[in-house]
């Protein structure tokens, strides 16, 4: 039995497209596999797992659940992860391309980070963050098992993170913890735990190390927000009140064709959140509000492979999507704010990668929920 005050809302939102959400509650759920490209760059047919693409990535496979791929030899030598077709947009969405610094902010049990390895290839840096210590151990197993060799796994706060990478990072991930009303169907704890009151809670918590992430984004950069809950004030409401303290990042648009539209209304008092006006390009600030104190210097630019791409996804026209899709944010460069220094000495326990399976956080359906932060900086944008 769903919540009801859920399922109010829910109907409130939705409108006309209400019984066909309720209705999905009874239909299969899609499973998905992505295939590690740092393994092997021809991956087996596996005919017996009724593979089919997922259209928003590259290595990304719907399969038969019959199939049961978590028990092959392959999944242990870490072919492939096992992971939700929905949550295969957020990395995509990130652009990340070899050379660069990454940082997946709440990053257990691995899947996105494991994603975002394979578009680094080997080059630049990636650290995986996870605050919970048992978490961070699958975390570590997972990026030992598919092979990542340029992966830090840190069991950090957040806050303290910023405070020993300012400005560090070309890229930044957050897949923040939420209400979870995305694994309703999967998970009868989801459902359960459930209150109107957890969902004010993450909110919260959401913006907190959304903030965090901010000051560990460098200028030129860019940011995806993610979640897996439908609720706007775990999506829009988050993203407005982030940007309305956070002058130097925008909304921006992002072409996703496989996503349904978001609802910007929830954030309709911040021009800021509104979408682009058609013909227009992805929004963008000025160099930052008078009188605001200069952010984190500006950091050198990675090598890039001209050739490199980030996941599948290209940032282009369309309306803002937070609800159900997933937006752009974009941060600008401060005038004459300085390079980065080297990495900064990290604080905290750094996690050894070690072997075993995990599978990433589903959705029930759609895509992951979110929010894409990039920066256009002094050099250009990355």
């Amino acid at each position: 039995m769903l919540p009801a005050a859920f399922l109010t809302r829910m109907e409130r939102l939705l409108g006309p497209e209400y019984p066909a959400f309720l209705a999905s509650y009874d239909l299969p759920r899609h499973v998905g596999l992505r295939f590690n490209p740092l393994k092997t760059d021809a991956p087996p047919a596996l005919p017996a797992f009724g593979l089919t693409p997922v259209p928003w990535e590259p290595n990304g496979y719907f399969y038969d659940p019959a199939a049961r791929p978590g028990l092959s030899p392959f999944h242990e030598a870490g072919l492939y992860y096992l992971q939700e077709p929905s949550a295969m947009a957020p990395a995509g969405l990130l652009d990340v391309r070899p050379g660069m610094r990454v940082l997946d902010l709440c990053a257990a049990p691995g899947g996105k980070s494991t994603q975002l390895a394979a578009a680094l290839r080997g080059q630049g840096l990636l650290v995986s963050n996870e605050i919970h210590p048992k978490r961070a151990k699958i975390l570590a197993r997972n990026v030992e098992r598919l092979g990542i060799a340029n992966a830090l796994v840190l069991n950090e706060h957040p806050q303290r993170l910023a405070q020993r990478f300012p400005g560090y990072f070309h890229r930044v991930l957050v897949d923040a913890p939420c209400s979870g009303e995305g694994m309703f169907r999967k998970e009868e704890a989801a459902v359960t735990d459930w209150s109107e009151e957890t969902v004010a809670m993450c909110a919260g918590r959401q913006y907190e190390i959304l903030c965090s992430a901010a000051e560990l984004l460098c200028p030129g950069g860019r940011l995806v927000y993610s979640t897996c809950t439908f609720a706007p004030q775990e999506n829009e409401g988050v993203v407005s009140r982030f940007l309305k303290a956070h002058p130097d990042f925008s909304v921006a648009a992002v072409e996703a064709p496989w996503f349904a539209p978001g609802r910007p209304e929830a954030g309709k008092h911040l021009p800021s959140l509104a979408p682009p006006p058609p013909g227009r390009g992805p929004l963008r600030r000025g160099a930052g509000a008078p009188g605001r104190r200069p952010g984190p210097g500006n950091c050198r630019r990675a090598p890039l492979s001209p050739a490199a791409g980030g996941g599948g996804l290209r940032p282009g026209s369309g309306a803002f999507a937070a609800g159900r899709g997933l937006p752009l944010l974009r941060r600008d460069a401060v005038p004459g704010a300085g390079r980065a220094a080297g990495p900064p000495g990290p604080q905290g326990a750094a996690g050894r990668a070690g072997a075993g399976p995990g599978e990433e956080k589903p959705l029930r359906t759609g895509p992951r929920l979110g929010a894409v932060a990039e920066n256009r900086g002094l050099h250009g944008g990355l």
